[in-house]
């Protein structure tokens, strides 16, 4: 891990930025900012699907035929194992594709963190590790994106107070320094 701050707190749940590889967390979850097919794909879900090994996709697959046989809705969430990992759980949600702004991004943004946090929280988990929803291929700007992140993560906080420590895991420095700057702007 190239940097890392933990200097946020929301109730008893501390809230840190890390610049790194969300497969190499070791938290309770990490989140997977996964496509409606659930099979895998480019970027973060790639990257999980292939660090994690064929159990995630097997879990994904029975999600696929028993709950959400067209595919898993914008702004939904749902666990598998972490399979290989060193996470114990993947939360797959799905992000909004950006399309200027003004199609209810924001809003499905929002509800893909707040959903995933929810699942971690009825699952008893105590940490969980995001990565940068939708900024990928998605093409969600980061800028934006990341103040949603954090007002929806400090939403969540002040209505739960079940979850101990909530991770942002920025692969690039350049995103790490947007995300410490909304960071600051949200939680002091």
């Amino acid at each position: 891990m190239a940097e890392s701050n933990c200097e946020f707190q929301v109730g008893k749940a501390k809230v840190c930025l890390v610049q790194g590889d969300i497969t190499e967390m070791e938290t309770d979850a990490i989140v997977n900012a996964a496509n409606p097919s659930l099979m895998g794909g480019g970027g973060v879900d790639g990257a999980i699907h292939r660090r994690g090994g064929p159990e995630i996709l097997e879990e994904c697959k029975r999600i696929r035929e028993t709950e959400w046989p067209t595919g898993l809705p914008t702004g939904k969430a749902v666990i598998t194992t972490g399979g290989k990992l060193r996470a114990k759980y993947v939360i797959h949600t799905v992000g909004p594709i950006w399309r200027g702004g003004n199609s209810g991004e924001p809003e499905l943004l929002a509800e893909a963190y707040y959903n995933s946090l929810k699942l971690a929280a009825a699952k008893n988990l105590r940490t969980i590790a995001f990565p940068s929803i939708s900024t990928g291929a998605y093409g969600y700007p980061v800028e934006k994106a990341s103040r949603i992140a954090f007002a929806t993560v400090k939403r969540f906080l002040e209505e739960e107070d079940k979850l101990e420590m909530v991770i942002f895991v920025l692969f690039s420095q350049h995103d790490f320094e947007i995300y410490r700057k909304a960071a600051k702007e949200n939680f002091t």
